[in-house]
């Protein structure tokens, strides 16, 4: 990945899971000067085996974010950056006193972006949202699997990763844009961006797409196929390629 792009840039993060951790690893990528608030005197982080992936390019700063002591420091912070990404359920930064109204007025052009589960307002906004949720509630595990399997699972954090990467790619224009701002990125929707093909369809025509295990019911054939040495992955994505295809495998007819 190229670097410098966003050197000057200046990013507060404060300590999360998933999402926020891996869009500020991505910014710090690109050269932004990452300072990772770690929640000194809270509750302790999973040990989760990507946790070092997620610091890398970062510096970090463990303080008390409820603590009268700590507080200047954090604020400092703030002052000092272009953006500030947090990962708390909605209402607990007001609750800290650090709500966009408290930030905004002592650092005008300050980007926040907020990450949560479904998003800073609307019926769901309180409830805690995490990857599994997300992935159920958008329809990717009613629709992963063999046609007599139960619903899937994804076996990585792709709700994670996808939402951290809106994060970031959200982030980005709104600092470009040089208006400080409010950016709301939660879980649920990043996954029906990634369905919103099949959240069409639904709504005009009614389809619903089953199970089909690796398949796709626009490219044919695909999917793993057991031969003699082994296996091999086959996608016949297009009709010129299906027709090269058939060719190979001496089925021109």
């Amino acid at each position: 990945m190229t670097t410098g792009m966003l050197s000057g840039v200046r990013i507060v993060e404060i300590e999360g899971l998933g999402p926020g951790p891996f869009a500020a690893m991505m910014l710090a990528d690109l050269g932004a000067d990452v300072i990772c608030v770690q929640r000194h005197g809270g509750p302790p982080l999973p040990g989760l085996p990507e946790k070092n992936l997620l610091d890398r390019g970062k510096r970090t700063i463990a303080l008390d974010l409820k603590s009268e002591a700590d507080r200047p420091v954090l604020e400092a912070l703030i002052r000092s950056a272009d953006a500030l990404i947090e990962g708390f359920r909605p209402g607990v930064m007001e609750r800290l006193g650090l709500g966009p109204d408290v930030l905004l007025a002592r650092n005008p052009k300050l980007v926040i972006t907020r990450i949560s589960g479904f998003g800073q307002d609307g019926p769901y906004a309180s409830r805690p949202g995490f990857a599994t949720i997300a992935e159920a509630m958008s329809g990717l595990a009613a629709l992963s699997g063999e046609p007599d399997w139960q619903p899937l699972l994804p076996p990585i954090a792709l709700t994670d990763e996808l939402t951290g990467l809106a994060a970031a790619f959200a982030t980005m224009v709104a600092l470009h844009s040089g208006v400080g701002q409010v950016v709301d990125v939660n879980l649920l929707e990043s996954m029906f961006q990634i369905m919103s093909p099949l959240v069409s369809l639904f709504s005009v025509s009614g389809y619903l797409q089953p199970k089909m295990g690796a398949g796709l019911p626009y490219t044919v054939p695909r999917g793993t196929y057991r031969c003699a040495d082994g296996q091999v992955v086959i996608g016949g994505n297009g009709d010129s390629i299906f027709k090269r295809l058939m060719t190979a495998i001496a089925r021109d007819d």
